[in-house]
């Protein structure tokens, strides 16, 4: 297995080495799981964007009505 470097801030390393401690699980499996899954978010999240600019490249678009609806919503 290759061995790299990285470089964890003092508070997050603390924080994660609480956590390992805590769960009783070593700090280099929970990194390599918290960075599977932010790598699968990212994935998941650019793929999308991709989907979204396909389809406005298209012109296919929300209509206002809907746009509208759904911004009311979240309005203060």
């Amino acid at each position: 297995m290759q061995v790299d470097t990285l470089e964890i801030q003092p508070e997050i390393r603390a924080d994660l080495h609480a956590l390992a401690e805590e769960i009783h699980r070593g700090e280099t499996e929970i990194l390599n799981e918290a960075l599977a899954a932010y790598l699968a978010h990212e994935r998941r999240a650019i793929a999308r964007m991709r989907e979204g600019l396909a389809q406005a490249e298209k012109g296919e678009f929300v209509p206002d009505d809907q746009m509208e609806a759904f911004f009311s919503r979240y309005a203060d």
